[in-house]
């Protein structure tokens, strides 16, 4: 016997009424990385030795840009999410819990935003 309510029950919502949404998020940032980071890699092993005029040369390509854009934000991302499990099953005092959920956030968003600004440099000059 069920003991979810019909709505619960047509949502699939468990007892803290977030279903698995946190859950197919890490694996669906995990699933784009898979190619993103093998992207990153092929990149890093082409350019192995090569000066930085030729790296920024190739980052002017606008598919190079979004690639990489797209690689540290989906990393990025991905990072907070699982570092949100691990703050949110090991800190038990709630001012201690919410303090490291926010410099959590706070950590990704400096780094998203400082790769995407060194990407945009390279790429625009901007």
């Amino acid at each position: 016997m069920l003991k979810k309510t019909p709505l619960g029950q047509v949502l699939g919502l468990g007892s803290a009424k977030a279903g698995a949404e946190h859950w197919l998020r890490q694996r669906v940032t995990a699933v784009a990385g898979i190619p993103l980071v093998l992207f990153l890699i092929g990149y890093i092993l082409v350019h192995r030795g090569a000066s930085r005029a030729e790296i920024v040369a190739s980052m002017q390509n606008p598919i190079v840009a979004l690639l990489m854009t797209l690689t540290i934000l989906n990393l990025v991302w991905h990072m907070r999410l699982g570092l949100q499990v691990v703050i949110e099953d090991y800190a038990h005092a709630n001012p201690t819990k919410y303090a490291l959920l926010l410099l959590n956030t706070f950590f990704a968003w400096v780094m998203a935003l400082a790769g995407v600004h060194a990407i945009l440099k390279m790429s625009f000059g901007l």
